[in-house]
């Protein structure tokens, strides 16, 4: 009996030891970098990858040089479990610790999206497509999901008018509607309780204010006249005058080669502001911050009339005399409808 609890003694011991050096050298493994190159790469975590995939293919990159022993380390560390989904910037300089901390941080890598100000739903769904998050289709078809807007408090059938332009920073995978929430989130921010007092002064709603603010956008060259050109479209709503603006007819055509004709000023649509009185029924692109402001806050003047003098700027009238005369100075050579607001 003694030599048999000698032996199980020894073998206790024997494993003690044996599973001390395991996990002195796993520690020490996990320690130490791959391989001196510090140049990082772009790895994907891919959804529903297990640890086995996920260690052969960081091993095939030369991002670690021993799967069993990361397969330990994450299992060991509870990684194999919190290790989230995405793109991440990895180096063979990293330790083994090291990659499973940035893999289980959730810090991915993110892309730059930019959206210019006056950019409308179609061409901000391009642009979306171009930067590679997803195709535009997709993106339209939430972009265009009342019942979403709904949620997220737009009083409107679509987002058309509420993604901010702005500079984003967004990760790989990301759905459309999480670019939309992000955006719209943006908008929120910067509509200021001060903003909203203002349009309660004014008479307006939050989506008439930015319905006039999207057209005010289209039609600005020189950010300088903002407010002036929001004063001829206050001043032409209080006296009941239609606002005569190209862009809006522009966005009710389901089809524009570049060339307005008559005949498009003409053709009724919700959108034609020369057969419409007041405002089309929402925004026609999505308005940046000083375009907002513009429409809450216009100079105050008693222009009536604006005409393009073809260098950016615009010429600005109080009566259709004088405009008349501006159309004929800045625009004598053009063939399309002359722009009378």
């Amino acid at each position: 009996m003694r030599s048999l609890n000698i032996a199980i003694s020894a073998t206790v011991l024997v494993i003690i030891a044996t599973a001390g050096w395991f996990y002195s050298d796993l520690k020490r493994w996990a320690g130490m970098p791959t391989g001196p190159d510090r140049d990082t790469q772009i790895f994907e975590v891919l959804p529903g990858e297990g640890p086995d995939a996920l260690s052969a293919r960081l091993a095939d990159r030369g991002l670690i040089n021993s799967i069993w022993r990361f397969k330990l380390l994450s299992r060991l560390k509870t990684a194999d479990k919190t290790i989230k989904v995405g793109e991440y910037k990895l180096s063979p300089g990293m330790s083994p610790a090291e990659l499973l901390d940035i893999l289980t941080s959730g810090r991915v890598n993110l892309h730059r999206l930019t959206i210019p100000e006056g950019y409308d739903l179609k061409q901000v769904a391009a642009r979306i497509e171009q930067a590679g998050f997803m195709k535009a289709e997709d993106f339209l078809g939430e972009a265009c999901n009342a019942e979403f807007a709904h949620q997220l408090g737009i009083n409107a059938n679509s987002f058309e008018g509420y993604l901010f332009p702005d500079t984003y920073y967004l990760p790989a995978g990301i759905t459309a509607r999480r670019i939309i929430s992000i955006m719209v989130k943006r908008f929120h921010q910067q509509f200021n309780p001060q903003w909203y007092r203002r349009a309660a002064e004014l008479n307006m709603t939050v989506h008439q204010v930015v319905t006039l603010a999207s057209i005010i956008e289209k039609e600005t060259g020189d950010a300088s006249e903002r407010p002036l050109i929001s004063s001829v479209f206050h001043n032409r709503l209080r006296k009941k005058m239609r606002l005569e603006s190209d862009p809006t007819v522009i966005y009710g055509l389901k089809e524009f080669d570049g060339n307005l004709t008559r005949k498009h000023l003409r053709t009724y649509s919700p959108y034609n502001t020369y057969r419409i009185k007041g405002l089309p029924p929402g925004p026609i692109a999505n308005p940046g911050a000083e375009a907002l402001k513009a429409a809450l806050f216009p100079a105050k003047t008693n222009y009536l009339y604006f005409v393009s003098k073809k260098d950016g700027t615009h010429h600005f009238s109080t009566n259709i005399k004088e405009h008349n005369r501006a159309v004929r100075k800045y625009q004598l050579s053009r063939r399309s409808p002359r722009k009378r607001s």
